[in-house]
């Protein structure tokens, strides 16, 4: 390794980089075809652990350039050189046809190591994904995924705060590249998904999604609901095992506390642009996001009893909940502190807008079996909120009808009903 070290560094730091990943294919290649899984992502937890010291200490000197030597002067990339690299790293993900060796070269280069070069990979990585999607590169968007499901949600949500700043923010109309991703990858769809629910959790106006992100979602969600469960169905259960700090299996949580708060937060984000003295958002922008949230509530919904097959079928309904308990008394206080902010008396519609499609939720959750938990908890949890009918009903034991047909939470498309004591319609 240190004849290697020694030819690196008489490079350019360009050179010195490709030459690095040339290392990579032939090290990581062969110890990947004799390994127990030669195949899809499967075999990257367990090859990686296999990338010795020495190969990732050439990966942070040459391809991040942090010197061994810390009295040493790090060689940067120029800009262009850093374009080109990007370039080199695309073609070669295209070419490899191995799964397992692109997916391990992937965790060589990106895995974080818990160091200080963390910052430099998550950077890099977010200028490769960026110029994967802007020229079609799916096994980089595959591979994306896989790095998603597996990394800290702190830095998934940094990497995806780059590439909406990208596609939905910087540049307009550059959402319709972004868009196109999801007939090539959903997996990478599913898992973008799931950080920006993370991501902009609508706690204030910079952290409310922005309507091209929006729009984009809903309308892939609207195309092919399923798109949220392909992370869960394709991770062997139980899923104890999964590292804590990850994403969430499914965006499904992210989503609900968007369907639920939006009613709330643009109330808020208007109340606070009248107050500074900025114009009102135009009346025909703000219907058309309340539509998108409500067409984006009945997608959850549907999810939700989607998601009951699923858990019959892997003999886990009753066991395994896809919808945490702590995660669902995180969002009833957050609701319940939107709806302390803003004036009651002007703002009732909005809440009660709100507390209808908790309401639903929950219902629909705890009838699917996404949801575990007893009514009994469910009464405290809820009396911290204004009163509402329909939560009402829900944590009563009476078996009343709810109806949701052509009510205005849902756009009126809702047609299946449930019984309060999430019996289903016979």
């Amino acid at each position: 390794m240190s004849d290697i070290r020694g030819s690196l560094l008489r490079r350019d730091p360009l050179s010195a980089a490709k030459e690095v990943l040339y290392h990579l294919d032939i090290s990581l290649g062969s110890s990947a075809l004799q390994g127990p899984g030669t195949s899809g992502p499967s075999a990257v937890a367990t090859a990686a652990v296999a990338v010795e010291r020495s190969t990732v200490e050439l990966v942070e000197e040459f391809i991040y350039h942090t010197p061994k030597d810390r009295n040493a002067q790090p060689k940067r990339l120029s800009c262009l050189q850093e374009l080109q690299l990007l370039e080199i790293m695309c073609s070669y993900f295209q070419e490899q046809s191995r799964d397992a060796v692109r997916h391990l070269i992937f965790s060589a280069l990106f895995g974080l190591q818990g160091n200080q070069v963390d910052d430099s990979r998550m950077a890099m990585l977010a200028k490769l994904v960026s110029m994967a999607i802007a020229v079609g590169r799916v096994p980089i968007l595959d591979c994306t995924a896989t790095w998603l499901q597996r990394s800290h949600a702190v830095c998934c949500v940094r990497v995806a705060r780059v590439l909406v700043d990208d596609y939905c923010r910087v540049v307009p109309g550059s959402a319709h590249t972004l868009k196109q991703v999801f007939n090539a990858s959903p997996a990478f769809c599913c898992q973008f998904i799931t950080a920006v629910t993370a991501l902009y959790d609508l706690s204030s106006e910079d952290l409310t999604p922005p309507p091209a992100l929006l729009e984009m979602v809903v309308d892939w969600i609207t195309d092919d609901p399923r798109l949220l469960l392909l992370t869960f169905l394709n991770t062997p259960l139980p899923v104890a095992s999964l590292s804590r700090g990850c994403l969430e299996l499914t965006p499904l949580l992210g989503l609900l506390r968007w369907s639920v708060k939006a009613p709330l937060a643009n109330q808020r984000n208007r109340k606070q642009a009248l107050a500074n003295g900025h114009a009102e958002l135009e009346k025909g922008a703000g219907q058309e996001a309340e539509e998108l949230y409500s067409k984006l509530h009945l997608s959850v919904l549907q999810v939700f009893l989607m998601l009951q097959v699923h858990l019959t079928e892997k003999n886990v309904i009753g066991q395994l909940s896809v919808l945490q308990w702590d995660h669902v008394v995180g969002l009833v206080d957050e609701v319940g502190r939107l709806g302390e902010e803003l004036n009651p008396l002007h703002a009732a519609n909005h809440i009660q807008l709100a507390l209808d499609r908790l309401a639903q939720a929950l219902q629909v959750a705890m009838a699917t079996g996404a949801l575990l938990c007893a009514r009994e908890e469910l009464r405290p949890l809820c009396s911290r909120l204004p009163h509402n009918n329909l939560m009402q009903l829900v944590i009563c034991r009476t078996r009343k009808w709810i109806m949701w047909a052509g009510c205005s939470v849902c756009g009126g498309q809702w047609q299946k009903g449930l019984y309060a004591d999430g019996q289903s319609e016979e």
